[in-house]
């Protein structure tokens, strides 16, 4: 059916499904302007916090490879349509919410949802769009809005908690979800994939086994203590879940996740960079929010707009991304994005409890750029030469590896400020940050390798390989 629609239709369906992750990136980081005011008015504690956003991406990142099998076995656009709903009612819950606790159970339906839409949507757009060129210009459009999604959140809302509440952040995504969900029954056409594969739920198991184990750990290492039985016990439970994970998958015709997909150099590079960027940007996005609020003493919406210069620089470099992947390959956008990141990192290690806000503005500026040119050669190397049939799989790795390296940001940087704190927030924080700004820095010296192992000719001779073994399957 996607054979006879017209281009006008194919960008059309492009926008529906933009749409729908766009309010779903503005949700996730536009949360992290909340997080004071939420830890103000439910009396939640520190770890509490972390839990707001990590239980999100910890369910998102758990179920987004389900999901994407889902879409292609029982129909790409029905599963959409269920997962808009699923998120528009978790936002109606987290919107009520009384307690801390209650609150992030309604972030965890709302992740439910949520894992239903990111891969589906891409493998919707995959199999929109044929021609290879235009497809890449798809992808990249699509890679730039979830960019830009993810650094306007902040500036939306900021002036929501400020203007109106922080429960407003949920309110708004209710009339977005009910637009996407008769927009796509109208216009997004059914699709699925010819060949149906099997479910595999040990492996759904082993992958929320390991997930919610080493996230567990690491939020809660800093209080329970390092060494202590049940952050060890964490650890080993990661260790153990991924080895049996890897012995059940090769032993697997269908399986879950796909052993082979990981042979393609270009595949297993997006995903490390997905985990190290998006990494990056929840760590970067969380301590920022506290130094601004807590040190700084800013409101909420005064927070959001000092991040305006990072929201401006991934709405004007994310769509320029996009073109030159479509147009030349993944490596200036990456090597761009690895010394943006890094030099962002460079500025952040000198801050302050007083520093001035142009520089700071400089140091967003830097990130933004870093970050817009990031997810366009993420999503076009992950995607690069996977069959349609398998479409909604591997684009669910790719989401999974984002969501992972956001439950990991959150997880990893914050405890390391924390650990390293002298003193109250006020006084230890900006201080505390600066280990943490070492650790992006390496993010950053990752991309920047990978932009160069990627695009090599040993990578595109295995890409070529894998896709051939896959195709022939």
């Amino acid at each position: 059916m996607s054979q006879e629609l017209t281009r006008r239709r194919r960008f059309g369906v492009l926008a529906i499904c933009c749409m729908s992750l766009f309010i779903v990136g503005i949700d996730s980081t536009g949360v992290n302007l909340a997080i004071p005011s939420i830890g103000r008015q439910l009396g939640a504690s520190g770890s509490q916090l972390q839990w707001v956003i990590d239980a999100y991406t910890l369910v998102l990142a758990s179920l987004l490879m389900l999901s994407g099998s889902m879409g292609d076995r029982v129909g790409r656009r029905r599963v959409f349509q269920v997962g808009l709903v699923i998120f528009g009612i978790g936002s109606i819950c987290c919107s009520w919410a009384p307690t801390p606790g209650l609150l992030i159970a309604a972030r965890m339906l709302q992740a439910i949802g949520g894992s239903m839409l990111n891969p589906v949507a891409m493998s919707i757009i995959t199999n929109t769009f044929r021609d290879p060129r235009e497809r890449a210009q798809a992808i990249g459009m699509w890679g730039g809005v979830i960019g830009l999604s993810m650094a306007l959140g902040p500036v939306i809302g900021g002036a929501l908690v400020e203007g109106i509440g922080w429960r407003a952040i949920f309110w708004i995504n209710v009339p977005v979800v009910a637009a996407a969900v008769v927009l796509t029954g109208l216009f997004v056409p059914e699709s699925r994939a010819a060949r149906v594969r099997r479910l595999d739920p040990v492996a759904q198991a082993l992958v929320v086994l390991m997930l919610a184990a080493v996230t567990y750990g690491i939020i809660e290492g800093g209080s329970l203590g390092w060494l202590s039985a049940p952050i060890l016990g964490c650890f080993a439970v990661t260790v153990l879940a991924v080895a049996a994970l890897i012995r059940w998958e090769l032993r697997r015709d269908e399986p879950l996740l796909d052993p082979r997909f990981f042979r393609s150099i270009p595949f297993s590079g997006a995903v490390v960079a997905a985990v190290v960027g998006f990494c990056a940007m929840a760590g970067f996005l969380f301590l920022n929010t506290l130094y601004l609020q807590d040190v700084r003493g800013m409101s909420a919406l005064h927070a959001g707009l000092m991040t305006l210069p990072m929201a401006v620089s991934v709405a004007l470099f994310a769509p320029v991304s996009g073109r030159i992947v479509g147009d030349h390959g993944v490596r200036m956008p990456m090597c761009v994005a690895g010394l943006g990141i890094g030099l962002s990192a460079i500025l952040l290690l000198r801050i302050d409890n007083g520093t001035s806000l142009v520089y700071l503005g400089v140091a967003y500026v830097c990130f933004g750029i870093g970050f817009g040119m990031l997810n366009a050669p993420i999503t076009n190397s992950a995607m690069s030469g996977m069959p349609r049939e398998q479409a909604g799989v591997a684009a669910a790795i790719a989401s999974t590896s984002r969501q992972v390296g956001g439950s990991l940001g959150v997880a990893v940087l914050p405890a390391i400020a924390f650990g390293n704190m002298h003193g109250g927030m006020a006084q230890g924080l900006a201080a505390a940050t600066h280990p943490a700004w070492i650790v992006m820095l390496g993010c950053g010296a990752v991309l920047l390798l990978l932009a160069f192992v990627l695009t090599g000719a040993v990578a595109l001779r295995s890409g070529r390989r894998v896709a051939a073994e896959l195709g022939a399957s």
